[in-house]
């Protein structure tokens, strides 16, 4: 079995400061990349800023022999985004690999939730994914290389109770990632996303100390790693956490189809357990996959015939 080896890559990775984020840089960085340690430096909530965070995991990686700059980008700020890839391309010639990790929380239920919170962490997750992924892109295109991966998170797929700008976010990178990993195919941009229950400063008080000290950010980074490999998959949703790691997919149930003398509210209800059982569910691989399947079976309890695509 050969070793995985980044040498030659360069890695920008955004939230490097602590937690998860921070491990990533540094194993990244242990196995050869050089590493962009980015960390506008604030509490979990947003607020505040300092560079000190960044600074510490780029002296991290340079006393173990490796190569490390820090930049302070707001991944929400395109002009700043924009600094740190040209620093990175100033210093090392290319970007290879991004890993968006940067989030933070507001939590609270969807009552007392305030808008301004709700748009805050959706501007952070997703908008900052958006921004870093766009400053990146046609560099990504013209070298026909490129590994992306989104930090999902099982409060999006799943759902937990007062986190629905998070969770909202959260699934929103899963959206971008079935999109762009379809746009970026041809020049070699594999995009996943990482789904990580770690032990961090967004987790404290949250678990028990017996599973927090199971769940620590190194026992993920590994996954995190085995996604941006010059033979990673693309469009993988990968859960990880306490070295576990898990592959989440979302399947289409075979469905009915329903003729025009039925197509009715009642009729629908009546067999909402048909539509729902799970027997011969699948993967859809693209959104008109569902269209074709909807369209065939549509015309096939009519009598209709269609060309096949």
């Amino acid at each position: 079995m050969s070793k995985v080896d980044f040498t030659g890559r360069v890695a920008i990775v955004t939230g490097a400061g602590v937690g998860l984020g921070r491990s990533h840089a540094l194993g990244l960085a242990a196995r050869g990349a050089k590493v962009v340690v980015n960390d506008l430096g604030v509490a979990t909530d947003g607020t505040g800023a300092n560079s000190a965070q960044a600074e510490a995991v780029v002296k991290e990686i340079r006393d173990a022999g490796g190569e490390a700059i820090a930049h302070g980008a707001n991944v929400t700020d395109e002009a700043q985004v924009k600094d740190m890839v040209d620093q990175a391309i100033a210093e090392w010639g290319h970007v290879d690999i991004l890993v968006n990790n940067a989030g933070i929380l507001r939590d609270k239920t969807f009552v007392k939730m305030e808008m301004p919170d709700f748009r805050l962490v959706l501007d952070v997750h997703l908008m900052g994914s958006v921004v870093t992924t766009k400053a990146l892109w046609e560099h990504f295109r013209a070298r026909e290389y490129g590994r992306i991966v989104y930090t999902t998170s099982a409060s999006g797929m799943y759902g937990n109770f007062g986190q629905s700008n998070y969770g909202a976010a959260k699934m929103g990178v899963v959206g971008l990632m079935n999109v762009l990993c379809q746009e970026g195919a041809k020049y070699n941009i594999k995009i996943n996303t990482l789904a990580p229950t770690a032990a961090t400063r967004m987790t404290e008080g949250l678990l028990p100390q017996q599973v927090l000290d199971l769940l620590q950010p190194e026992t993920i980074t590994p996954g995190l790693m085995a996604l941006v490999t010059d033979g990673a998959p693309t469009k993988m949703i990968l859960g990880a956490g306490g070295g576990v790691f898990a592959e989440t997919k979302i399947y289409e149930t075979v469905g009915v189809a329903f003729g025009d003398d039925e197509l009715d509210v009642d009729s629908i209800v009546a067999r909402m357990d048909d539509i729902r059982d799970p027997k011969g569910q699948k993967e859809m691989a693209g959104a008109f996959d569902q269209t074709s399947k909807y369209a065939q079976m549509a015309a096939a309890i009519r009598g209709i015939t269609l060309p096949s695509k």
